[in-house]
């Protein structure tokens, strides 16, 4: 965390709109030894010991993050929004809350994020952050999400109800939202 309280006051966070990424990373072991620096992260990712977040199932999610750029990075680069981007970030206490309407499995870090980007925020990947996603049993909501048709229903629904939502908000500006593919 050193790292992300030192980045949060050189990029003056508190009176910016950024959002500061930490790249996230998945081990599939039940055991695991946090690697100490960024040397060793990408060790670990290069024995297949460690993979980018997600990297088997859902890459979208996370590629906007470019880890081939953070694994050379050295200081902060921004990049941009796209459709289904979901990073941990790091935000101010004042930025937009979660949407309400996404409870349990399935767009809740989308829809932030696209929120986000809707009031302009800078996305910004921290070059020596990073966080582990450590294996765990399901969540009783994803397992909902992936055995019952009608709650996968329901959230395209209310997908669909928050671009509306979005584009009669922000405008203009929002079209990308309600192009955005929807999966």
């Amino acid at each position: 965390f050193s790292f992300t309280r030192k980045s949060v006051i050189q990029l003056d966070l508190a009176n910016t709109k950024k959002a500061l990424i930490v790249p996230a990373f998945e081990t599939l072991r039940y055991r695991l030894s946090f690697p100490k620096s960024k040397a060793e992260l990408l060790s670990m990712l290069d024995m297949g010991t460690l993979f980018t977040f997600r990297y088997h199932v859902w890459t979208k999610g996370h590629a906007p993050t470019n880890f081939a750029k953070w694994r050379t990075a050295t200081t902060p680069y921004r990049v941009e929004w796209e459709a289904d981007f979901e990073p941990y970030v790091v935000v101010r206490k004042d930025c937009p809350e979660y949407d309400r309407r996404f409870v349990g499995f399935g767009w809740n870090k989308v829809a932030h994020i696209m929120e986000l980007d809707a009031q302009e925020y800078e996305f910004t990947v921290l070059p020596n952050a990073y966080m582990i996603h450590m294996p765990h049993a399901p969540s009783f909501d994803i397992t909902k999400f992936r055995s019952n048709k009608q709650y996968r229903i329901c959230l395209k629904t209310l997908k669909e109800e928050f671009q509306q939502d979005m584009s009669r908000h922000y405008g203009f500006a929002a079209l990308k939202y309600l192009t955005a593919e929807n999966n």
